[in-house]
């Protein structure tokens, strides 16, 4: 579970412990027994306790927490127009820290906003799957695909690595996961084609990494799902997507994973898909109304949405949420404030967390473990 606790910064973020010179951690008992019994409490509690208990949470000896990751764009400098950099938010330290950039040749760059586009983002499309954080699908200088591999960032070892290669590079696609396969459908490459704009094809991320390649699968109608970038949201064994943000006139399919067989919205669902939607463990849809701040749930049984938080000012403009460890992360006011909803707590409880930097513009979110340090 993510952590709630709001202490005061530390330096203890990433510390490493040398065990030949380790201080007791419970008295009458050696390190290692000591060390199972203290995992099982939260880690902030144990980090208000004392520092040997606070350096123990950021060692292999401790099960690694759920922290919150977000891609963020600095848009107001015109130099750092496509600057994208990638954080983790330590909810122990309350301190954001820095991931590696992608080691790439010539250097990542992507495109998010471009004067000749007033109102209009380059999305940046990424995911989790397997626990890790998969880059999917940006644009480039002169509005080319950014990306021929997904981009894979694994927090086991704190390092990027790309994917199989996109049979047809690609921008403003619907992409999504179901359990360990990601799918990619429509899009636009260099240019539009009709052939690409109706496909779809998954990567299975499960099997072994010299066996990863994309599998083409039943493909869409039409090529409607080309106009946005759209996230494909997994749940109860299938995706589901619609092909314009908001409350504005849309379109909704649902892909059967099993079946590989596409079919059209339940009308209750789509009636109230009016912003940004996410599921926890691929089993409860949630959706926050962009115009009023609502939160809800999705009962597929009566086809209905359940309001679960009336509308809220930190709420209103959501634009991408992340669902996991009983908490929701929504990220609104044009990317700089990231809301935390608290689904575990009575009465529900939430709470904002700042960006890394003012003029950074939070992109997307996701929850993960914490990384680990490279070797």
């Amino acid at each position: 579970m993510i952590c709630t606790n709001h202490s005061a910064n530390t330096d203890d973020g990433q510390t490493t412990v040398d065990h030949d010179d380790d201080p007791v951690l419970l008295p009458g008992l050696p390190n290692h027994l000591a060390q199972i019994i203290l995992s099982t409490v939260r880690p902030s509690l144990l980090s208000a306790v004392c520092r040997q208990w606070r350096c123990l949470i950021y060692t292999p000896y401790f099960p690694p927490f759920l922290t919150l990751y977000a891609i963020v764009a600095n848009n107001n400098d015109r130099s750092l127009s496509d600057s994208v950099a990638f954080f983790t938010f330590d909810p122990v330290s309350s301190k954001w820290l820095t991931l590696p950039p992608p080691a790439t040749d010539p250097p990542l760059r992507f495109l998010h906003r471009h004067p000749s586009f007033i109102s209009r983002n380059l999305t940046i499309q990424s995911l989790t799957v397997s626990g890790r954080l998969v880059l999917i699908a940006a644009t480039g200088h002169n509005f080319l695909p950014a990306l021929s591999h997904p981009l894979v960032f694994d927090p086991l070892n704190g390092g990027w690595f790309l994917g199989p290669p996109l049979t047809n590079p690609r921008r403003w696609c619907a992409a999504g996961c179901i359990r360990n396969t990601v799918y990619v459908a429509s899009g636009v490459g260099a240019h539009y084609r009709g052939d690409v704009g109706k496909m779809m094809e998954k990567w299975d991320v499960g099997r072994r990494r010299e066996e990863w390649r994309w599998e083409e699968m039943a493909g869409l109608k039409d090529g409607r799902f080309s106009r946005e970038a759209v996230e494909a949201v997994g749940y109860k064994g299938k995706l589901c997507m619609v092909n314009v943000k908001g409350n504005a006139g849309k379109e909704g399919v649902v892909y059967d994973v099993e079946e590989n067989r596409w079919e059209k919205m339940a009308t209750g669902m789509l009636s109230g898909w009016k912003g940004a939607v996410g599921v926890a463990e691929e089993e409860v849809m949630y959706v926050v109304d962009e115009e009023k701040g609502a939160l809800s749930k999705y009962d597929d049984e009566k086809d209905c949405w359940e309001e679960m938080v009336e509308g809220s000012e930190l709420l209103k403009g959501a634009e991408q949420m992340a669902v996991g460890g009983g908490k929701i992360c929504v990220v609104s006011g044009g990317g700089g404030r990231i809301t935390v909803v608290d689904l575990v707590a009575e009465p529900v409880r939430m709470w904002v967390v700042d960006p890394p930097l003012p003029e950074n513009e939070v992109i997307s979110v996701h929850i993960l473990q914490r990384p680990c340090k490279k070797n």
